[in-house]
């Protein structure tokens, strides 16, 4: 008697499973039809203002960031790294200074980059930015400097590129290349580097110690940088 109620039980169940399976496979049906008519239905009216109905910023993401070339994308693949002896110096500013080394190479390429164009070493754009900021690039000070290398909007916006304001000091490219073009103009206008460092740091002193500063700290970062080129050589 109980093993036939058992298997009645048993009988049940499997028939609600198959009953509850088939429900499901037929909704699922339903649906899928469905979206197939609604697709249909959209497709045949869609207009051609279509982009009007996208968010603003996906459709200005796509104007203003054309597709990358295959070329663009092979350049990309090969662009050279940071030199290997500048590796080094990221290194000690990384444990010096308690930064990220991802948020501060951008720095050192453009640092590298400027000091090419402007044949400065670019140790010592690094060791201003040390010694100014610590590699904050949205530091300002009392006095009103701004970013990486304490550019002073009020004396210096004419060599901030046409069309940016003062805010764009707080850009690292833009701040890098603005506080080099003060740097030379002070080293030309003082006729030496240290004079110039002087200058660059708003004191009439031929020497003193912003110099003094910057240029031991720019031995440091060489230090680091022979290092590291002898670790790997």
């Amino acid at each position: 008697m109980s093993v036939s109620v058992t298997l009645q039980k048993s009988m049940a169940r499997s028939l609600d499973a198959v009953s509850s399976i088939t429900q499901h496979v037929a909704m699922i049906a339903g649906l899928l039809l469905l979206l197939g008519i609604v697709g249909f239905v959209f497709k045949g009216s869609a207009s051609p203002d279509w982009k009007n109905s996208l968010p603003v910023m996906a459709i200005v993401a796509e104007q203003s960031v054309p597709a990358a070339t295959d070329s663009e994308v092979s350049a990309d693949a090969d662009a050279p790294s940071l030199k290997p002896h500048l590796m080094g110096a990221l290194e000690y500013v990384k444990r010096r200074y308690r930064v990220s080394p991802e948020a501060v190479l951008p720095v050192f390429e453009v640092a590298e980059l400027i000091g090419r164009e402007r044949r400065i070493d670019p140790l010592l754009i690094l060791a201003i930015i040390g010694v100014e900021s610590g590699f904050n690039p949205f530091a300002e000070s009392a006095m009103g400097a701004r970013g990486l290398m304490q550019v002073i909007p009020r004396f210096h916006m004419d060599k901030v590129p046409e069309g940016m304001g003062s805010r764009q000091l707080f850009d690292p490219a833009v701040n890098i290349r603005v506080g080099v073009h003060v740097l030379e103009e002070a080293i030309r206008r003082r006729g030496g580097l240290t004079a110039g460092l002087q200058s660059y740091a708003g004191s009439s002193d031929a020497e003193g110690s912003y110099a003094s500063k910057v240029l031991a700290e720019k031995a440091r970062l060489e230090k680091a940088a022979r290092r590291n080129a002898e670790t790997n050589a």
